[in-house]
């Protein structure tokens, strides 16, 4: 059961931290600093949120005052053999919310984390994860706060203890892909009726909003169109409504559960009836390329074999090149608190990647061909023993 409000309970949090622990002495450390960004923000506040379940509610405001800087940034000050210590940008936490009972609140995010490495009087480097997070404003407040610090980038630490998910962490998954289908089928049922792309996407936010989850984008698209991702870059769906017969897509990607991302899409057609035999046939390619490369998964079975497999299918239907193939030129990726590694993709994957059990993944493919347009694809799942557990059940397709 969870405890104090929380849905993962004191246990998890415990193996977490001795999973990252023996990851940094394998690394040589005694100590690291994990840096992380929330107030609104979900895709860099994973490694935080993973240690400590801490999310800041603070924004930003853009630019900082004479008595706050760095506001939505928070970090963990991590030391062998003691619990983590979070250090937030904010006061009035609810502690009840929080893993660890070490927790410091302050207006100066970055000085003071500094600050506390400083005091510790060490020798050996610092482990910093986060370099993607850390403005270099804030990097230069670091180093003229402590200059003498030896950091030594390690960014993916927490991330290699995330990549496989634990029982709690796949029910987690379970309820976000619960979510992120019933969002789906909003949007897709829209857009097929042909209504307004707005329309269909309130529909699909109501139904995440209601379900207890968060959106980061509800991209849609149709129509003359349909080889962009989107028309309206800025709000992912415009107020044009798809004719019969236009090709749509929808998307549905965000925070569901407890942080935990679902991205599932699909595509068909409005009014649900093919202009053409032609048509129908790539819509169902796509659909089948996303079918294919999911068979393959298993635990043990190479990463780069598998996305070989998937750009072998799409060469073979004569895939034509489009923005969203070219964007993402892979077929999946991992999941988690964000998008997460491996990438489905032979020039994106290491030779030594493989399938786990318990690893949590997007597949996903965009087919195109010549005076067709474009159909877009994306299931998510998880790696059990025997080969892939479904976590979004949206129809592929939807035709009479």
């Amino acid at each position: 059961m969870a405890q104090l409000g929380r849905f993962f309970p004191n246990e998890e949090y415990e193996v977490r931290w001795a999973a990252v622990e023996a990851e940094m002495k394998r690394r040589g450390l005694e100590t690291a600093v994990v840096f992380g960004r929330s107030g609104g923000t979900n895709d860099r506040c994973g490694d935080v949120l993973y240690l400590t379940n801490f999310f800041s509610t603070a924004s930003g405001q853009g630019y900082d005052s004479p008595i706050f800087e760095g506001r939505s940034f928070n970090s963990v000050l991590l030391q062998v053999g003691k619990k983590p210590e979070l250090h937030a940008d904010e006061p009035g936490i609810r502690e009840d919310l929080i893993s660890t009972d070490r927790i410091v609140s302050s207006n100066t995010p970055f000085r003071d984390i500094v600050q506390a490495v400083k005091a510790l009087g060490l020798k050996g480097p610092v482990g910093l994860v986060g370099s993607d997070v850390v403005p270099l404003r804030y990097w230069n407040v670091m180093r003229e706060e402590a200059p003498d610090i030896d950091w030594q980038i390690e960014d993916d630490l927490v991330i290699s203890c995330r990549r496989i998910k634990s029982p709690r962490e796949q029910d987690a998954m379970r309820i976000a892909g619960a979510t992120a289908s019933r969002a789906l089928n909003r949007f897709m049922e829209g857009l097929i009726m042909g209504r307004s792309e707005t329309e269909a996407a309130s529909e699909a936010a109501r139904e995440v909003v209601r379900s207890g989850g968060t959106v980061h984008f509800l991209p849609a698209c149709h129509g003359d169109n349909i080889n962009q991702f989107v028309a309206n870059p800025i709000a992912a769906y415009t107020h044009d409504a798809p004719k019969q017969g236009d090709l749509v897509r929808g998307w549905v990607y965000g925070p569901m559960f407890e942080g935990y991302y679902q991205d599932p899409g699909r595509t068909s057609v409005c009014g649900r009836k093919p202009e053409s035999a032609e048509q129908k046939e790539m819509v169902e390619t796509g659909a089948r390329i996303v079918e294919a490369v999911m068979e393959q998964i298993k635990p043990g079975v190479r990463v780069k074999q598998v996305a070989q497999h998937g750009l072998d299918l799409s060469r073979q239907y004569g895939a034509e090149s489009n923005q969203m193939a070219e964007k993402w030129p892979h077929f999946g990726h991992g999941l988690g608190l964000f998008f997460e590694k491996p990438y489905l993709g032979v020039a994106m994957c290491d030779d030594d990647d493989v399938f786990e059990e318990g690893m949590a993944l997007g597949v996903e493919a965009f087919f195109g061909l010549p005076g067709l347009g474009s159909a877009g694809f994306e299931q998510n799942m998880l790696v059990g023993a025997q080969g892939i557990e479904l976590l979004t059940s949206s129809p592929m397709l939807w035709w009479d």
